[in-house]
């Protein structure tokens, strides 16, 4: 058995182990963080933003609830641990700022604030790996759409000091920003995906917006979600709000070769699911053991499909049935157990291992939620294909 065989093994025999309860003002989960480990430890903490304009903090192996946050009226989007300190949690707020929380202090308050400029609406963004630099992107106003930088050293504890940015890139998107990810392991690289249907690769080493932009891929279509992926994260991939999915290669791109590597205009089209179907993409996992990409989909109903990528097209690998109760909207997988959290319009938060055994009592609840939320939240419409091969 191939190393890949044994990990697409591994990722299909992931079970239950832990359900969060659901609380007392349920909630879509849109986006997961673990806690970055010390070495030789666990992830101590788990964050989650929710619909209802909140971050959640839980306890990473028995998702007991620790903390809540919010920014009313701002909306928060996005939640990032800081890579040294996993006590230190950060958020975009639609009020133009960022924010950053410690969560050994009992306070409900703001340790630091990032304050962008006045008509920012930040909707993306994320820290680099070294914690020097935050980057968000802005909803675009009027003509403007803005990638804003700040200095990240130095978490004061004195949030009435509001930090400036160190300066914007205004030219490479002409629509929201939907997407930021810095690179894994080189802290001045970063990736940006927008409605625009543009993904670009910036250099934030360098001088001036221009010589910073190292590429532009198009999707030719809204880009929901980005990340990179392959030996050295030399790749960057994307998925759209029509369900397509792009991959390229930068790695390629000062030679002959082509730089994309697959590009799918209908994911729901492309993977076969045996007595199922596939509605919606998640998100993207690099698997670094396997040195492989891998799609997370689902349905309507919760189950949830692992989908393996290659350059010659997609592949069903396995199925996660049986957690969730509604549409799947997150997901956060951690390399050091081998684990898989996920989040969804269920309100429910789940913790998955390979072959665990559920031992909760709680039951999976299904639940709706008052039409003032949909107006956020990008809901997935099964029925209508915007996009056909």
């Amino acid at each position: 058995m191939t190393a890949v065989q044994k990990i697409e093994e591994q990722l299909a025999s992931l079970r239950i182990a832990k359900r969060s309860t659901l609380s007392e003002e349920p909630a879509y989960l849109l986006d997961i963080d673990i806690s970055k480990p010390a070495q030789s430890e666990s992830s101590r903490f788990v964050a989650v933003s929710c619909s209802n304009q909140s971050i959640r903090v839980y306890n990473r192996e028995t998702l007991n609830f620790l903390r809540e946050y919010s920014s009313c009226p701002g909306i928060l989007n996005g939640v990032r641990f800081a890579h040294a300190c996993d006590s230190i949690v950060f958020s975009a707020c639609s009020d133009g700022t960022v924010k950053c929380w410690d969560i050994r202090l009992a306070t409900q308050k703001a340790v630091q604030i990032f304050r962008g400029y006045p008509s920012n609406v930040f909707i993306s963004f994320d820290i680099n790996c070294s914690d020097l630099i935050i980057c968000a992107g802005t909803e675009k106003v009027e003509k403007d759409t803005l990638l804003v930088f700040w200095d990240a050293r130095g978490i004061t504890n004195c949030a009435s000091a509001a930090k400036e940015p160190l300066g914007v890139y205004s030219e490479s998107h002409n629509d929201d920003i939907t997407k930021i990810c810095f690179h894994p392991i080189e802290p001045n690289l970063v990736v940006s995906g927008s409605t625009d249907g543009l993904v670009n690769v910036f250099d934030i080493n360098k001088d001036n917006e221009d010589d910073a932009l190292l590429s532009t891929c198009n999707s030719d279509s809204s880009v929901s979600s980005v990340g990179w992926s392959g030996k050295d994260y030399k790749q960057v991939y994307c998925m759209t709000h029509d369900e397509g999915f792009c991959w390229w290669d930068i790695a390629q791109l000062d030679t002959e070769e082509p730089i994309t590597l697959l590009h799918v205009l209908d994911v729901r089209d492309a993977v076969c699911v045996d007595n199922d179907s596939l509605h919606y993409l998640v998100g993207g996992l690099y698997h670094e053991k396997a040195d492989k990409l891998f799609l997370i989909g689902g349905t309507s109903t919760g189950n949830m499909h692992l989908v393996s990528c290659g350059t010659d097209g997609l592949s069903l690998v396995g199925s996660l049935c049986g957690g969730h109760s509604a549409t799947v909207r997150s997901f956060c997988w951690s390399l050091t157990d081998e684990s898989l959290l996920t989040g969804g319009e269920d309100a429910q938060l789940l913790l998955w291992k390979p072959g665990a055994v559920e031992r909760s009592l709680a039951k999976k609840a299904s639940m709706k939620i008052a039409s003032s939320v949909q107006k956020r939240v990008r809901v997935h419409n099964s029925s209508l294909k915007s996009r056909k091969k």
